[in-house]
């Protein structure tokens, strides 16, 4: 299978990296040092090389190194389907972030046609018990992993519903001022809720087709209120109601994405702390061999701290998967031995901290 990898990545300025290089090879990447050295900021320099805001959703000016403040930069080349590609993004003090491409200045949708990336991080641990947007978040990312014009669905979406809010928080009663606001969220809405059922049923048949240690989850999109195939007369009809409430009520901006162990028949929302985290690597894996599928090469994973509630067994087995997938992992732990399952398959970062500035030193074995 074609490989997708990074061969080399240099963060200037960048969180707490001063500036830090990295030579690598298609093989896993396993970073480990202790709590607050760096490691978590070299994943998320690799997670812009994707499109959107990050693993942290960071804004630009948040990711320049304190306390100079002087701007940030991360390049990179990026070997996709037998091709390499020169990849650069940066960002000036006040200035919104900025791409480029082999050279020529590129939007960030531009990123997921030549690369796919996914990441789990702490963060997502309570992501089954917690409020349905981080849920959303987390399928719209496996959706753009499949189709990199989800990401303009969703913006395109998201602008008109604000300018709707406005209109009903102002209390516009004029129906011309709606009509094309609520025809641009029709269209994108269609497209968005089109795209997440296609990422779902890729996810299932993901799951279904492989043998593997971690749990299957069956997935469900839900919202409180049905979404209307004919979402424009529907958002005509419920201005009043939303007017009332003061933002719109009705579409995929209140869609939920809900998950079932398979085996046990239980709610993710009801499993164990260890079950929905098993549960969370079984989508990130499955999402992987679909896109291994799909695209052509198997995605850049970040997984920030993921073995740290896994036994040895279950590790060893994530890192079997990772490595018969063929996929490029970059993975922090505290320590050493969190990696050693992996032996000579991976290639080994340690990052230390001192005074402030992190160091980084590479090395074969850990």
């Amino acid at each position: 299978m074609t490989e997708l990898a990074l061969t080399s990545l240099t963060l200037s300025h960048f969180r707490s990296h001063k500036r830090a290089e990295l030579a690598l090879d298609p093989r896993p990447v396993a970073i480990f040092g202790p709590n607050g050295a760096g490691k978590t900021n070299l994943i998320e320099a690799v997670s812009l090389l994707s499109p959107g805001r990050g693993l942290r959703r960071a804004g630009a000016d948040d990711l320049s190194r304190k306390p100079e403040a002087l701007g940030w930069k991360v390049t990179a080349h990026l070997q996709s389907l037998n091709t390499t590609h020169e990849l650069e993004t940066w960002a000036e003090p006040g200035n919104s972030r900025q791409l480029r491409i082999d050279g020529k200045t590129a939007p960030q949708v531009a990123l997921g046609r030549i690369a796919r990336m996914l990441w789990l991080v702490p963060s997502m641990d309570r992501l089954w018990i917690e409020g349905a947007e981080g849920r959303r978040r987390f399928l719209d990312r496996a959706t753009l992993s499949f189709e990199p014009s989800h990401a303009e669905a969703v913006l395109s979406y998201e602008r008109a519903m604000r300018e709707r809010n406005r209109l009903l928080k102002d209390m516009v009663r004029d129906p011309h001022w709606y009509a094309a606001i609520e025809l641009q969220m029709a269209e994108s809405g269609a497209a968005i809720q089109r795209n997440r059922l296609a990422a779902i049923a890729e996810l299932t048949a993901a799951q279904q087709a492989a043998t593997t240690a971690f749990p299957k989850a069956a997935l469900s999109l839900t919202s409180a209120e049905p979404i209307p195939e004919d979402l424009q007369t529907a958002l005509a009809d419920n201005r009043n109601r939303d007017m009332a409430a003061g933002r719109t009520l009705i579409g995929p901006h209140r869609a939920d994405l809900d998950a079932v162990y398979v085996e046990k028949n239980v709610a993710a929302k009801d499993c164990s702390t260890g079950e929905q985290k098993a549960l969370l690597i079984s989508l990130i894996l499955a999402n992987g061999r679909a896109l291994a599928k799909s695209f052509g090469a198997p995605p850049i994973l970040l997984l920030d701290e993921v073995a740290a509630h896994l036994d040895a067994g279950r590790r060893a087995a994530l890192y079997d998967e990772i490595c018969g997938l063929g996929a490029q992992a970059f993975m922090t732990g505290t320590g050493p031995e969190l990696f050693a399952e992996l032996g000579t398959r991976a290639q080994y970062a340690e990052v230390t901290e001192t005074d402030g500035h992190s160091t980084l030193t590479t090395n074969d074995r850990p």
